[in-house]
């Protein structure tokens, strides 16, 4: 490869990034705002009800450097991820299978209103019965409850998509297999992406779920444990863990995916500006 398309596409990489970094900051100040109302509650009720955010920050430092603690949320990173991707392969591939045969499409249905209008607390009660404590119970619950999410969102891109852009590409010579590439792949991103998300979120809260009503471990049997002994501060400092993981994963994977996908959008969107 010559050397300037290698410094052309370092330069785009980097420039990727940085507008990526750049766009943190709209987060981290609703983050702020987040801290800023929790001190008062904390202020308000005392620290038996509500412990203060740079308290639950220690307490959770403490725990990151405890080798125990630190096995507990691997554990529950491992199974919420694992499932998160069964979950996306599986709903990828379904939804726009589905989205391009109506006949599947109405058969479908039915069976992802009857799998979202089931509580996932139901679900776990069921895979407590059948696989007892293990891995399988929580992955089992994060399938179920997770999978119509990405089913939809597949589906949906498909069903919305531009036909004429299709049959444009077919008129210039393009095949099968290009045209889903270059032209409908795109165009199902734009929904399937916000259902992983969604679907990522899904998987973390019921991964701990699960943990904590099956006496699984992870970060949901840490949370039991912190429940008997009325540890307000490390209870919280656990669910600041959680969060910290999927945050971990929607920023470390997932977007980062999705800026590759789509490119397209940067292309009438100048550098910092965000809409």
């Amino acid at each position: 490869m010559p050397r300037h398309r290698i410094r052309a596409i370092l330069a785009d990489r980097l420039g990727r990034a940085l507008h990526y970094l750049w766009s943190g900051w709209a987060g981290l100040a609703a983050l702020a705002v987040l801290a800023a109302i929790w001190q008062a509650g904390h202020e308000a009720y005392g620290p038996f009800i509500l412990t203060a955010p740079l308290d639950t920050l220690a307490e959770m430092g403490r725990l990151m450097r405890d080798p125990d603690a630190q096995s507990l949320a691997f554990l529950t990173l491992q199974r919420a991820l694992s499932g998160f991707l069964l979950v996306t392969a599986i709903g990828t591939i379904a939804g726009i299978a589905a989205g391009y045969s109506p006949a599947t499409m109405r058969l479908a249905r039915p069976l992802v209103t009857v799998l979202l209008g089931v509580p996932p607390i139901a679900w776990i009660v069921l895979a407590m019965i059948w696989f007892g404590g293990s891995d399988a119970t929580v992955r089992t619950v994060i399938l179920v409850a997770a999978l119509p999410v990405v089913f939809v969102g597949a589906a949906q891109g498909v069903v919305t998509r531009d036909p004429l852009l299709d049959r444009m590409a077919e008129a210039f010579g393009a095949g099968p297999v290009k045209r889903f590439l270059r032209i409908a792949l795109p165009q199902i991103s734009t929904s399937l992406f916000p259902a992983c998300s969604l679907a990522l979120g899904t998987s973390v809260k019921v991964a701990v779920m699960a943990e904590l009503l099956a006496n699984a471990g992870g970060i949901g049997g840490a949370l039991a444990d912190a429940r008997i002994n009325l540890d307000i501060a490390q209870a919280l400092a656990w669910v600041l863990a959680a969060v910290a993981l999927l945050i971990a994963v929607e920023y470390g994977l997932v977007q980062p995916v999705r800026g590759e996908v789509e490119t397209w959008r940067r292309a009438d969107r100048p550098w910092g500006i965000k809409r």
